[in-house]
């Protein structure tokens, strides 16, 4: 039996066969997307002019400090301590008890006086040779001991008395007369406040910067902006931090300036005009460094850079980049490194003239 289709039938299968062959197969449209480049706007580099400052914590302390020991043991038997006053150098601060080293003074000054008529007289009897030059000498150097004893004598009773080492504010007494005290004890402190220091600590990157005479200025939680010079650095980096430890002299001379007191401490750092700074939102950061895109030959190519001052809206590349580069701003998670792309527009960007110290390198 012969089955024969309608001719109708024949006629649509015949067109619908046609329409599918002209549908484009989904290979092409990948293609034709991979062809179409991306629009992005980016930032031509060029050389900036910044003046870089940074804030760093300080500490002031005196030009001289010092706690003050006695150096024998003994009764305190006087005490001048005048609780935050000035005292001049070599001014009496206490006294230890020394009667036992006066009455042995007095001893030594008796047996020197019989020592030296000895000596008189045997020096009479050796000119006539009533004696030995042996029995001369002897006498001789029985004078010599009794003086040495007195010498040490003078000195520990010197020792008994505790002086000022410089002038300078004496801070809180810790003891008070008739306590026994040995070296140990502390009996007040001493500090040279007419003069102040500063020390604070820089990063390293700045330790070269750091000279002699360099002014710098600082505040005491005030709007007060006083003023010190650099005086000495340390003579190595501190390993643990990598940071320098810088002394500085204060120039001024105000009581509200007290040894121990936090100080912001404000420094500045010669103008660079070759930065080559960019918008804050190009930098890709990775895993290990930072990369940014930039264009060129209507492809983007992703390169590494390292990064070093930055401010709110924009950071400083240090290496990586270089004056006409163009970099990417938008689109950056979308592009694919060698992927076509179009420049939609150029930012023009410019960062402000003084910035703040950014992340180390």
């Amino acid at each position: 039996m012969h089955w024969t289709l309608p001719a109708g039938i024949i006629f649509l299968f015949f067109i619908s066969a046609c329409g599918d062959s002209k549908k484009p197969s989904p290979t092409t449209k990948q293609q034709a997307a991979s062809n179409r480049s991306m629009r992005v706007d980016a930032f031509i580099v060029k050389p900036t002019t910044i003046s870089e400052k940074i804030e760093v914590p300080g500490t002031l302390i005196a030009n001289e400090s010092t706690e003050i020991h006695p150096e024998i043991s003994g009764r305190l038997v006087k005490l001048n301590v005048a609780e935050g006053k000035f005292i001049s150098r070599g001014a009496l601060l206490a006294k230890i008890y020394d009667g036992d080293l006066q009455a042995q003074l007095r001893k030594s000054q008796v047996q020197l006086d019989v020592a030296l008529k000895n000596e008189e007289r045997s020096a009479q009897l050796f000119k006539i040779q009533g004696i030995s030059k042996t029995d001369y000498e002897t006498s001789q150097l029985n004078v010599a001991n009794i003086r040495a004893d007195i010498d040490i004598t003078k000195a520990s009773i010197t020792k008994t008395e505790v002086r000022a080492p410089f002038s300078g504010r004496v801070g809180l007494k810790n003891i008070s007369p008739g306590a026994y005290i040995t070296p140990a004890t502390v009996l007040a402190t001493i500090q040279q406040v007419d003069i102040l220091k500063l020390d604070f600590t820089v990063p390293e990157k700045y330790s070269t910067q750091m000279v002699n005479g360099k002014p710098i200025n600082f505040t005491i939680g005030s709007d007060k902006i006083y003023t010190a010079k650099i005086m000495a650095t340390e003579s190595s980096i501190t390993e643990d931090t990598r940071t320098l430890t810088v002394r500085s002299v204060v120039q001024n001379k105000d009581i509200t300036l007290v040894p121990g007191s936090f100080a912001k401490v404000m420094l500045s750092f010669k103008p660079d005009t070759n930065a080559l700074m960019i918008p804050t939102q190009a930098v890709i950061p990775q895993a290990r460094g930072k990369k940014v895109i930039i264009y060129r030959d209507s492809t983007a190519k992703f390169v590494d850079v390292t990064t070093g001052i930055r401010d709110s809206a924009s950071v400083q590349v240090l290496s990586g980049l270089k004056q006409g580069d163009t970099v990417v701003l938008t689109g950056l998670m979308s592009i694919k490194p060698s992927s076509k792309i179009q420049i939609g527009k150029i930012i023009n960007t410019t960062s402000k003239p003084a910035l703040q110290a950014g992340e180390k390198q």
